[in-house]
């Protein structure tokens, strides 16, 4: 099962760790450390056209951990998921 994040992109939905919301946890340093970490190792992939709203962390078969930035809010991508797993 895959999860559209927006702007056409599909990721695998077991890969996914986490989904946030950049509003609530860009006000937690340790996020911001994470998040410029992340940019810094160059596992940050931006899958949105606007200012995103959410960021994924996923885990990757190469890498330790892929972030995604999304244009979606975290509860379109919950919902979505949500809807997934319902019609299975």
């Amino acid at each position: 099962m895959y999860l559209n994040i927006g702007n056409d992109q599909l990721i695998p939905a077991r890969r996914i760790v986490g989904v946030f919301d950049l509003e609530i946890t860009s006000q937690s340093k340790r996020t911001g450390e994470f998040l410029k970490r992340a940019e810094a190792d160059g596992v940050v992939l931006d899958a949105c056209e606007d200012v995103p709203k959410s960021f994924l962390v996923c885990d990757h078969p190469y890498h330790r951990q892929i972030v995604y930035l999304s244009q979606l809010n975290s509860r379109t991508l919950l919902g979505r998921a949500e809807e997934q797993e319902k019609s299975k």
